[in-house]
């Protein structure tokens, strides 16, 4: 028979056992977060399985407990990495042409035009030098500095302008409306420039 000393002290050593057991679990996912960001590539190119898989560190073998969490942690930190590809998308500068109007999305804080810009204006290049006028609108959206955001926007604006004139276009056929502010929504489409024909 066990005394009530003997009982305390088993729950004890059983609760420290526990304690030891999570302390390692969580030291190893650690270790190997710490070791799979630095072996990351910064930026947004995708990074193969393999190479998340060499990042993370074998569990130790007195550890068995450790073995669980550490082969989750290559699909978690895929899921981060795809996340963090898909925001990076989303805010990096394009152009899309759509029913003859040519939109440029702009990157956060950046008034740069996408590559391929030049080429997307083709189309609205010729139909200017057959007399149409053209006509740039620019967006942004209501959060944060009201007056950075509208002056951001006509930096755009004008960049897309002198795009066009860069292109051929004659500045008096050009015209260049004052930027609209977009109550909610998508960020991209208030970081976004328009030219339609008129």
């Amino acid at each position: 028979m066990f005394s009530q000393d003997d009982e305390g002290q088993q729950g004890l050593v059983l609760a420290l056992v526990l304690g030891l057991i999570a302390f390692v679990i969580t030291l190893v996912i650690g270790i190997s977060l710490h070791r799979l960001h630095r072996a990351l590539p910064s930026g947004p190119q995708s990074v193969p399985a393999k190479a998340v898989a060499a990042a993370v560190p074998a569990p130790a073998a007195s550890a068995p407990a450790a073995a669980a969490p550490a082969s989750i942690l290559p699909e978690v930190s895929q899921a981060i990495q795809a996340s963090q590809v898909s925001q990076a998308a989303a805010d990096a500068a394009s152009v899309k042409v759509e029913q003859g109007v040519v939109r440029f999305y702009f990157a956060s804080g950046s008034a740069d035009l996408a590559a391929g810009a030049v080429d997307a204006m083709t189309d609205l290049v010729k139909a200017a030098k057959d007399g149409r006028t053209l006509v740039i609108s620019g967006f942004h959206d209501a959060t944060g500095d009201t007056v950075k955001n509208a002056a951001l926007a006509r930096q755009r604006a004008v960049a897309v302008r002198e795009a066009l004139k860069a292109a051929g276009v004659p500045e008096r056929q050009i015209e260049l409306r004052k930027p609209e502010q977009l109550a909610g929504g998508n960020d991209a489409e208030a970081r976004r420039v328009e030219i339609s024909l008129q």
